[in-house]
């Protein structure tokens, strides 16, 4: 555990992070000898199923019984320049329509048995207006325009960072077993595109997606801002904390600093879209063994996205192009891993 009185040493996560079991997942391959025939029957249901054994630490995997996804919402200045279809400063909308149960999100968490947890860290709305345990954590509202300011002072992207830290502790010591991770935010994607731009040396055209459901003119706004943040990003690409100081928001910090506490606590994480798989390449940046704790849920159609986990080396388990954000792309993951966990648990050994 971190001392929240020194100062937040981030190189101690690349000590801290460990890898999943690799003895396990060799010793639940090998079981799969006595399971099916060929082994390599069951295709990539038996490769999650390994991965699952390796972040269980059991040879046969336990059910995935306490599964949630854990949303991190925020405004971003970034959207004043009217980048998204959604209007500035309305993710209390989002948050809302979560909390009454009236999300994709909150469909597919019905249908598949996942919890689902809304953590405000910079919405830009009274906190009064939200319920206090989903106001509990929040940083600032909003966050400064990127590319012309800093999204947040060094003090608040540090206490973004660990109020992430935070929740995955809170998650992992409530007997979570799998985290469905996503955003509710404004602007997000933007940010998210300025991130994997500077993080992967490309330029601005290459990570701009449609976002929200954007048009061609709302496009070329959205990458004349990723290109004028880029020109602050780089300066920093040394110091993560910076980094997100600079061109992030508290959402973005939040999860990147949930990402490493997760894996510090080997808590498995499904990533949703561009946005979380940002987060992920900023953490991977801190802790290069982060990322065998992550999986992806589904291909976006975002091109931030696809740079990213390329980066990540991680392919997506699906390929819907659903764009919806808040975790349902990570929601769909949910019965793919459930079919894993039950074969290996349930098939008898034949062979």
């Amino acid at each position: 555990m971190f001392d929240p009185v020194s100062g937040l040493n981030l190189d101690d996560f690349a000590t801290l992070v460990e890898r999943p079991d690799a003895g396990v997942r060799r010793d639940a391959r090998d079981r799969w000898q006595r399971l099916v025939r060929p082994a390599s029957a069951l295709g990539g249901l038996a490769e999650l199923a390994d991965w699952l054994s390796a972040a269980q630490g059991v040879a046969t995997v336990r059910p995935i019984e306490h599964p949630k996804a854990v949303l991190f919402a925020a405004d971003h200045g970034v959207a004043a320049l009217k980048v998204s279809a959604r209007t500035e400063g309305t993710a209390v909308e989002l948050v809302r329509r979560v909390l009454d149960g009236a999300s994709p999100v909150n469909v597919l968490a019905r249908q598949y048995g996942a919890g689902v947890r809304v953590v405000d860290v910079g919405v830009d709305a009274p906190a009064e207006d939200l319920p206090a345990d989903v106001t509990a954590h929040r940083v600032r509202r909003g966050s400064g325009r990127i590319d012309v300011e800093d999204a947040l002072t060094a003090e608040e992207a540090e206490a973004a960072f660990r109020a992430g830290m935070a929740v995955a502790d809170e998650e992992a010591d409530s007997g979570t077993d799998l985290v469905l991770l996503g955003d509710l935010s404004v602007g997000g994607t933007t940010v998210a595109g300025v991130l994997v731009a500077a993080l992967c040396g490309t330029d601005a055209s290459v990570v701009t997606g449609r976002g929200s459901g954007i048009d061609d003119i709302t496009w070329m706004r959205k990458c004349a801002a990723i290109r004028d943040a880029l020109r602050r990003a780089r300066p920093v690409l040394g110091d993560q904390l910076e980094l997100l100081a600079a061109v992030g928001g508290a959402d973005v910090a939040a999860i990147t600093g949930f990402l490493l506490q997760a894996s510090v606590r080997k808590l498995p994480v499904v990533l949703d879209g561009v946005v979380s798989a940002a987060c992920a390449l900023v953490a991977q940046r801190i802790a290069f063994r982060a990322p065998d704790w992550w999986l992806a849920g589904q291909a976006s159609g975002e091109p931030g996205q696809v740079k990213a986990l390329d980066r990540l080396s991680i392919e997506p388990l699906l390929d819907q192009k659903v764009t919806a954000g808040e975790g349902t792309g990570a929601l769909l993951a949910l019965p793919l891993l459930r079919a894993a966990a039950a074969l290996s648990a349930e098939l008898p050994e034949r062979f």
